[in-house]
């Protein structure tokens, strides 16, 4: 799944809303923007059928299932 940039927008509006409500530090407010920038990469979808090499091996291969980011 591709990741969904109307949701990022959302919860970047959010904590700019609750920062005008209630003030924070700049630590915290760099925390909660990790946080929220992290767990929108996290949303994304990794799709089967991706070639990978296999090491120390020579071996290849192809994931066989959909995986995600975490």
């Amino acid at each position: 799944m591709a990741l969904v940039e109307a949701n990022l927008k959302t919860s970047l509006l959010t904590l700019f809303t609750t920062m005008k409500e209630t003030p924070m530090s700049e630590e915290d407010y760099a925390a909660n923007l990790a946080n929220i920038i992290n767990d929108h990469i996290k949303t994304a979808q990794v799709n089967s059928g991706i070639n990978v090499q296999v090491s120390p091996s020579d071996g290849t291969g192809a994931t066989t299932a959909p995986g995600s980011l975490s």
